[in-house]
């Protein structure tokens, strides 16, 4: 839930870096709320709730998942090429620092400065 709310905070950061499982956890909480809108919706008749919802998560949804590619040292424009953007949404991150930014799973590691 800590991802889903990051990325929600961070909803127009598309610089830096996301690990696999702040995406991945992202997507699974997305994916539960958008049940539940879609079922309350339904269930009181307004079914334009989901999309309303859909709407108001694309922009996160867009961000964190061009900051997961950032992690593996590719552009974020690969998140448009559908095969290649999926496999490196699974893709290990880069050890250490990219040209993206810090290693998010190691941001206090000693830096050397050049």
């Amino acid at each position: 839930m800590k991802y889903y709310l990051k990325a929600l905070q961070n909803y127009a950061v598309f610089s830096g870096r996301a690990t696999r499982s702040e995406y991945w956890y992202y997507v699974l909480f997305n994916l539960i709320f958008s049940f539940i809108v879609g079922f309350i919706g339904g269930f009181i008749g307004v079914e334009a709730l989901g999309a309303i919802y859909s709407l108001a998560v694309i922009l996160p949804s867009l961000a964190v998942a061009v900051r997961r590619v950032h992690d593996t040292g590719k552009s974020g424009w690969f998140v448009l090429v559908p095969i290649y953007g999926l496999i490196l949404m699974f893709t290990e991150g880069e050890a250490g620092d990219n040209k993206y930014g810090v290693d998010p799973k190691n941001p206090e590691a000693e830096r050397v400065l050049i």
